[in-house]
């Protein structure tokens, strides 16, 4: 079977790979790219541990094939923090102990990330509306949704000081 050459951004640098016609996204992060921080939960869209943004869309990357990535910004987990300076959100995940076994936090991050960068003033409402689509077996959702309003807090208090 033909391999596609596909040319995207990824985490704003430029990248290639080669895909077969029938492969995920999330296959080609993943086993193509050695980005794993997306996880397959589930592998139908139900989960949200393979959640990235496309275009600033937010995805499930196991529903996306690896071609329509051609020509697309892609954003995954491995792109959110700063070197080593996590995004306040990721820090906000560890501060309220957001997070147990692992495989659903990548995709609550980028979840979360998504509300923020359009809202920084969200209610509890409109979190746990943007977060539906991520799944946690672990941890219930309280510390999650903690951890996304305060850091739309602290994101709200730096904005008004810079």
């Amino acid at each position: 079977m033909a391999k596609h050459h596909i040319q995207t951004t990824i985490n704003g640098e430029p990248a290639e790979f080669l895909c077969e016609t029938q492969q995920t996204l999330l296959d080609v992060l993943r086993d193509e790219l050695d980005l794993t921080g997306s996880k397959e939960g589930c592998g139908t869209g139900d989960c949200g541990a393979c959640s990235v943004l496309l275009d600033g869309r937010l995805v499930c990357a196991c529903l996306v094939l690896g071609v329509e990535a051609a020509g697309h910004e892609i954003s995954t987990i491995e792109g959110v923090a700063q070197g080593n300076v996590l995004h306040p959100l990721q820090q906000a995940f560890l501060n309220e102990a957001a997070l147990q076994c692992g495989i659903c936090t990548p995709g609550f991050i980028i979840a979360g990330k998504a509300l923020l960068e359009r809202n920084l003033n969200p209610t509890e409402t409109e979190v746990r509306y943007w977060l539906a689509g991520n799944l946690c077996r672990c941890t219930g959702y309280d510390k999650i949704v903690r951890a996304v309003m305060n850091c739309a807090a602290q994101m709200r208090e730096e904005a008004s000081h810079g």
